[in-house]
Formats: C-alpha cells, sequence, structure tokens
C-alpha cells in the first residue's frame, strides 16, 4: 500500500508542482496518473520513488514513512520513458543489476535473471546488448529489470511512449497481464487516456498539481467530475455546449430542454454529452440539437461527424455506412448527457 499524506512540491522560483495530495493506493492495485504535459504527475512518481523531496507532506510505503529515505532503501522498482538500460551490457546483466548493488550472489542473479526473462520471451536475448534489440524489447528488458528484485511497487513513468502505435497496443495488453500475474502495487504515469482507460484499476486525472478526480475507469469516463476532465477524456472530445435555463426550460444549441431539478435562471451552465452517446436523424425531434452537416471524418468501423449547430458546433459518432451527406440539415439527439454548473458536475438531466 502507498499513502500520500498532505504531499506538496515546490521548485525554485515559486513553482508549485504538487498541492496537497492526499492518496492512498491499495494493494496489487493498478493506478494511473493522467493529465496534459507540467500537471504534476511525473513529479509525483518521482517523490514516491525519493528521486525528488517534497516540500511537505508524506511518503508512506506498507505503513513505513520513507519520506526522507532513499531510492534505494524504499523497495520500488521504476521503468522510465527511455527505459535506461546499459548500453555496454548484455541483456543478462541488465536485468541482474538491481541485485548485483545488492550483493547477490552471481550464480543466483544469473538464475534469477534467466527465469524472469523466460517469462518475458526474452530467453533468445539474454546475451544480446541493447543496441542489437527493438524497441519493445528493450522495453521487456526493463521491466524485467523491475520485476528481478522482487520490489513491493513498480513506477511506471510512461514506458510506452516510445513504441510505435502497433507496439504499443501489443506492450499494453502485455503489461496488463503481468501485472495481475505478480500483483504488484502499481503506479503509471501517462498522457495517452486510452492507455489510462485500458490499464488502470483507477485513475487520478491531474491539473496544475492537484488531483481533480480520482475514480474508476468506468466512473470518469461516464461521470466526469469537472468540465476539465470531460474535455480530457476519450477518444473524441465530449460536446460541451453552453446552456441557459430559464424558469421553465434549458435552451442549449438550438433546441428546448425540460428544466432539471435544482437548476435557477442565470446559473452558469454546460450541456455535455460524448459523441458516442449521439444518435442523428435527417427529421426533427424532441430534444434533438438541429444542424449542416460540414465535416465526415473517417474512423475505421465508425465516422465522426461534425454538425454546425446555432452559435456553436456538435459531433456525433455513426456506424460505417451510415454517413448522412455533407451539406444537408441534421438532428442530433443526446441518449446520455450531463449537465455541469460552473464547471462542476451537477447532475444528469
Amino acid at each position: 500500500m502507498i499513502t500520500l499524506h498532505a504531499l506538496t512540491k515546490v521548485f525554485p522560483g515559486g513553482v508549485r508542482a504538487l498541492d496537497d495530495i492526499h492518496l492512498t493506493i491499495a494493494d496489487g492495485e493498478f493506478f494511473a496518473l493522467l493529465g496534459p504535459s507540467g500537471c504534476g504527475k511525473t513529479t509525483l512518481l518521482r517523490t514516491i520513488a525519493g528521486l525528488e523531496t517534497p516540500t511537505g507532506g508524506t511518503v508512506r510505503i506498507n505503513g513505513k514513512d520513507v519520506t526522507r529515505l532513499p531510492p534505494g532503501d524504499r523497495d520500488v522498482a521504476m521503468v522510465f520513458q527511455d527505459y535506461a538500460i546499459f548500453p555496454h551490457m548484455d541483456v543478462t546483466t541488465n536485468i541482474a543489476y538491481p541485485l548485483r548493488i545488492r550483493k547477490v550472489p552471481r550464480a543466483e542473479r544469473t538464475t534469477r535473471a534467466a527465469g524472469v526473462a523466460a517469462r518475458l520471451s526474452l530467453t533468445e536475448l539474454l546475451h544480446r546488448r541493447p543496441a542489437e534489440l527493438s524497441g519493445g524489447q528493450q522495453q521487456r528488458v526493463a521491466l524485467a529489470r523491475a520485476i528481478a528484485c522482487h520490489p513491493t511497487a513498480f513506477l511506471f513513468d510512461e514506458p510506452l511512449s516510445n513504441l510505435d502505435a502497433r507496439l504499443r497496443l501489443e506492450a499494453r495488453t502485455f503489461l496488463k497481464r503481468l501485472q495481475r500475474e505478480l500483483a504488484v502495487t502499481t503506479v503509471f504515469v501517462t498522457h495517452d487516456q486510452a492507455e489510462a482507460l485500458a490499464l488502470a484499476d483507477r485513475i487520478a486525472v491531474m491539473s496544475e498539481g492537484r488531483m481533480i478526480q480520482v475514480a474508476t475507469p468506468a466512473e470518469i469516463f461516464h461521470r466526469p467530475a469537472t468540465t476539465f476532465v470531460a474535455s480530457f477524456i476519450g477518444s473524441t472530445p465530449m460536446n460541451l455546449l453552453p446552456a441557459r435555463a430559464t424558469t421553465t426550460a434549458l435552451h442549449v444549441a438550438g433546441a428546448t430542454l425540460p428544466l432539471p431539478e435544482g437548476v435557477t435562471a442565470g446559473d452558469h451552465l454546460t450541456y455535455g454529452v460524448r459523441p458516442e452517446y449521439m444518435t442523428l436523424s435527417a427529421t426533427e425531434g424532441p430534444g434533438a440539437f438541429p444542424g449542416v452537416i460540414t465535416v465526415l471524418e473517417n474512423l475505421g468501423t465508425h465516422t465522426l461527424v461534425t454538425l454546425e449547430a446555432p452559435g456553436t458546433l456538435i459531433q456525433a459518432v455513426v456506424p460505417e455506412g451510415e454517413e448522412p451527406s455533407l451539406g444537408t440539415p441534421a438532428w442530433a439527439t443526446p441518449r446520455r448527457a450531463l449537465l455541469y454548473r460552473d464547471g462542476t458536475l451537477h447532475t444528469t438531466p
């Protein structure tokens, strides 16, 4: 278990990279830190690892306060974005290096390295050096080195970002299966929301050093707590439409909708609906947004359709072969929507 209490990190010049972080990561949990560049996720990971010293707060691993301990005494293993494997060592020596630092006898080091290598399909590569390996193979060597020392926790700093798209998908599946088999607490930093949704048991969405929402992937996708999270999560951005309430109705993008409970005239409102939850029709229906088809984007099995609605643009996803024609009028009806007041989730209309 990893517990962070009131964790703060302020860099010289007053840059607050971490701002009062409170978090508990359960034993065996795969936990993702997600957010844009500069949000503090890597700083948080490095603080857990001991590579950064917090300005305030505490880090506990399995109940032990490790806030001031050096990295080597924390019983964690870190895999970096660039893998950081030694170019002058072969695969066996790279995997066994942490054991060498711990003064494990040579024979035992070699045996454990071979065992981990077999698990990661590296047996044929044990005598090669990094320059002779592909990016995916180097990534597996870095993982093997982390596994070999049997740590309390894995800390992954965007380990898949240097792989091409196909390798990244393969590595993602492999990494999730491996973590389930080992049942080791894992903290995974990424700016790729698809990776976080696919891999994690829980996700923390970060912005400006703060955790905006901590929840399961399903909850973050279906009920993002703020408009920031709503706009950040999803392979296609959520439609976030300005809404205006009167005493009797909610007016959004040319449509008149029932007034949700607890909403009053003058509230600053945003109506959110994912493109995947919009139904397009060539005829007008109740609660539908009117518009004209302006853009069609082929996504393979689906097409992303953009409508020009009164005062805004609305996107919808339709199955392949059901695309409307450019320039034609259409109506988009939401099947599942959210309402935000002052940027924070208010209700489901």
